[in-house]
This record gives structure tokens, C-alpha cells and sequence, in this order.
């Protein structure tokens, strides 16, 4: 991977073996450090990183608990919406008690629970502005589980402003879609490229047209995928993709994604 600092990011620094690890630790998670490719040094950097998930309903519910579950040292969780009992079909951290609570403090305690190593920073607000900046700015990755256009683009922005990698996914009905948008890298487009913004795109929400619940899941564990990949320093770079799945054929497709040079977001870096 390259040096990022001409966008004021560097690479994780890689820590002593075994430094911040008690025999406890090494147990949790032996499984990972038993993978070449991450080992102890990459598992470290995982337990320092820094996730931001804006959105925590049918993706960013499977999404933070697989990052929790992963050691994720910070996750810092944002929805400004209550637990509806539509929501049960397919927000995995949530059940029938939670009904009428804020969707972040639910989510939070769980989360907790499933890993008490991690430390979970709540937003039960929607964010806009200089909060989402502020937000964007202390996070190592971004994930973009929101349901909307409008949020979406806010999120994108503030990525590219300041240089931190986002992940992106959708899902509606049977078909969904997974991208990696990282401004560090010179030829990666960002969100704007793919979808500018006033483009000529029907905006679908799950409300109005469905949504077959395993397939958040598929979605939301493939961005915590992308997430742990990117603190880690493992697999392949996953942008310049937009990768397609619908549910329903099996199918899987991906999609070369250029980055526009006149994108009025990402075109002037």
C-alpha cells in the first residue's frame, strides 16, 4: 500500500509482537492471528483501529458486531432513529424490548456485551455538518450504512476532504451493492463519481420496496470485511469496484468504477 501523507494520514505503524496482548487476548483472537495474512501485528492494528458507522440498522447491525467481535479498539456508532418492530426482520442486534428505544444506546449495550475490550462511542443523532466532521476526522474507516442519498453524499464529502477510506453498501428487495472508496489512493473515484450528486437516480427505500432480510446481512458482514482488511493491511485494494449481488439469481458481478476527473467532490485533490 502507499505512503498517504499528502493527505495528512499515514499508514498504521506496526507494534511490537505481542505487546499489548495478555494470554486472554491471544485466545480471542487466535483465529485471526492464525492467518498469515494478518498474524499478531495486523490483529494489533485491528485493536487500535477506529471505525465510524453511520447507519445502524439492517447493515450496520451485522457490520458492528462482526467488528466488534473482531477487536475493533474504538467503534464510534451514529443513527438518530428508534427501534421500530419493522425493524425486527432484519436488524440483527435489536428484539421486541427494544421497541421504542434509541437505536445507538440498544446497539451500544450489545455490542458491549459481545466484546467488553472494545470501547463503543454513541451518537443517537443524526449527523450533519461539523459534527459529522468532527466524526469523519477521528475515525480510521468509514462505513456509510445509511439509507439515504442525501446522507450518503454528506458522508462522501467529508471522506474525501479528509482522507479516510469509506465503505459503502446498499441493499433493497433482493439486490445489493458493496464499494470501497479510498481518497489516499490517486486513481480511486469516490461516491460522487459513481452516483454525482442531482444525477438521474430513483432513490429506493426498504420501507416502500421491500427488503429480503438475510441480504443486509451479506452486505453488512462484507463491509466489516472490507473494514478489517483496511486497518489490518491485508488482501488486495478493493476500489475502482462496484461490486452487484442479487440474492434472488445467486449472482455476483463486479463493475469497473473510473474516477472522474471533473468530479466536483474528489476531481481538485
Amino acid at each position: 500500500m502507499s505512503a498517504h501523507s499528502a493527505f495528512g494520514v499515514a499508514p498504521p505503524a506496526e507494534a511490537p509482537a505481542g505487546a499489548a496482548f495478555d494470554d486472554a487476548m491471544l485466545m480471542r483472537y487466535s483465529r485471526h492471528i492464525l492467518l498469515p495474512e494478518i498474524d499478531l501485528a495486523g490483529q494489533e492494528r485491528i485493536c487500535r483501529g477506529k471505525v465510524l458507522i453511520v447507519g445502524m440498522g439492517g447493515l450496520g447491525t451485522p457490520a458492528s458486531l462482526y467488528l466488534a467481535r473482531s477487536g475493533v479498539g474504538l467503534l464510534t456508532i451514529a443513527d438518530g432513529d428508534a427501534v421500530d418492530a419493522s425493524n425486527l426482520q432484519r436488524q440483527i442486534l435489536y428484539d421486541d424490548d427494544d421497541v421504542g428505544q434509541p437505536k445507538a444506546e440498544v446497539a451500544a449495550r450489545v455490542l458491549r456485551k459481545a466484546n467488553p475490550d472494545v470501547k463503543v462511542v454513541v451518537c443517537s443523532e443524526r449527523l450533519t455538518g461539523s459534527a459529522l466532521i468532527d466524526q469523519v476526522a477521528l475515525a480510521d474507516v468509514v462505513l456509510d450504512c445509511s439509507d439515504n442519498f442525501a446522507t450518503r453524499h454528506a458522508i462522501n464529502r467529508a471522506s474525501v476532504a479528509l482522507g479516510k477510506p469509506l465503505v459503502s453498501g446498499a441493499a433493497v428487495r433482493f439486490d445489493a451493492q458493496l464499494a470501497v472508496f479510498d481518497p489516499r489512493e490517486a486513481q480511486s473515484p469516490c461516491y460522487a463519481c459513481l452516483f454525482p450528486e442531482g444525477g438521474q437516480v430513483v432513490e429506493e427505500r426498504c420501507a416502500v420496496t421491500g427488503v429480503f432480510s438475510p441480504l443486509v446481512g451479506v452486505v453488512g458482514a462484507l463491509q466489516a470485511a472490507e473494514a478489517l482488511k483496511l486497518l489490518a493491511g491485508c488482501g488486495e485494494p478493493s476500489w475502482g469496484r462496484l461490486i452487484l449481488f442479487d440474492a434472488l439469481a445467486l449472482d455476483w458481478r463486479s463493475v469497473r468504477v473510473p474516477r472522474d476527473p471533473v468530479c466536483p467532490v474528489c476531481g481538485g485533490r
